[in-house]
């Protein structure tokens, strides 16, 4: 195609689910109960991380940072989605589409980090119970949660500089409810080859390293579980960690399937389905996974309940006080 018959593409349209729209108002509504209810979740582990003495420990100080993560990761796709589905189809902006492409990457990298930082919390934490406390210290948490962030902007950041050079000028219309890396670079007149081989080579340490790293953590980890004597033990050794591992095989499960499905015709209805789950329902469950099998975030909520309910109490004791004492000071 000549120079001159290229249209230089300013906007892409979001197709969504195109055989759902008779039940739009019906998965509007679910997925605003999802986001709502992520949205709460992890913002109520952050405060009470935040404001709670008894989540002091390393553990909930990664725990909220992928709460965190989860916040930024959910907010950044859900309500374009929404807007998605209630006006069958919505048009986003390239330097949008881009922009939420590069948020989302960042924070799935940014998790996929964290886990790994949170499995060898837990390796040191169970396998090295004694220098525990010594080796992770403040400083080592810190090191290891802002290595986390940075190394994400930097892995990042190389794609998006990439991505930034493509150039559209042919169909825009996608065929998903987001703007992933794959539609963005079928729709690109451009030479996609450089942006390919970096995906794949950035993968190793975003997703295979990380995986393989968690993996060799939990195999240390049962085998330590495993040389407890008592059955008590090694039930509350596997305690402490069960909720990290159940938070890691639904993400890592998800992703995986996601990126090992073909993105054919005939499955990217079930790509779309698999999508939603590590992009709505994964961010939810993390919460409700560590609230349920948590019986320190339930105290340190019971405490926090029952501190403002306390506070409330002594309002409307000192209110009815002193309208007893002065009543026109309240005409």
């Amino acid at each position: 195609m000549s120079a001159n018959n290229q249209t230089t593409v300013v906007e892409f349209f979001l197709l969504g689910f195109r055989n759902l729209h008779a039940f739009k108002f019906l998965l509007f509504s679910l997925l605003l109960l999802v986001y709502v209810v992520s949205l709460g979740g992890n913002l109520l582990i952050i405060t009470l991380v935040l404001f709670s003495s008894l989540l002091r420990s390393p553990m909930y100080f990664f725990l909220s940072h992928l709460s965190f993560c989860d916040t930024v990761f959910t907010t950044n796709i859900l309500p374009n989605m929404l807007q998605v589905i209630l006006q069958e189809g919505s048009r986003l902006s390239i330097v949008g589409c881009i922009t939420q492409y590069h948020v989302f990457g960042f924070s799935a990298t940014t998790e996929s980090f964290l886990l790994t930082v949170m499995s060898y919390d837990r390796y040191l934490a169970i396998c090295n119970p004694l220098r525990y406390t010594a080796m992770m210290n403040s400083s080592l948490q810190v090191l290891l949660v802002s290595s986390s962030w940075f190394l994400s902007f930097v892995i990042t950041l190389t794609s998006l500089l990439l991505i930034c050079r493509l150039q559209f000028c042919g169909p825009n219309v996608i065929d998903h409810f987001f703007c992933d890396v794959a539609p963005l670079l079928e729709l690109s007149c451009s030479d996609t080859s450089t942006i390919k081989i970096e995906i794949y080579v950035c993968s190793i340490p975003i997703v295979l390293f990380p995986f393989l790293f968690i993996m060799g953590s939990y195999i240390s980890i049962f085998l330590s579980i495993l040389r407890i004597s008592t059955t008590s033990g090694r039930q509350k050794a596997f305690s402490t960690c069960s909720s990290h591992l159940t938070v890691v095989s639904l993400y890592y499960g998800t992703l995986f399937a996601v990126y090992v499905v073909p993105t054919s015709v005939s499955s990217l209805n079930l790509n779309k389905i698999l999508s939603l789950l590590y992009t709505v329902v994964t961010p939810m469950f993390n919460p409700i996974v560590y609230s349920l099998r948590n019986q320190e975030i339930k105290s340190a909520f019971q405490e926090k309940t029952l501190d403002l309910s306390l506070l409330r109490c002594y309002h409307s004791v000192v209110l009815r006080s002193l309208a007893q004492s002065n009543p026109c000071s309240f005409l």
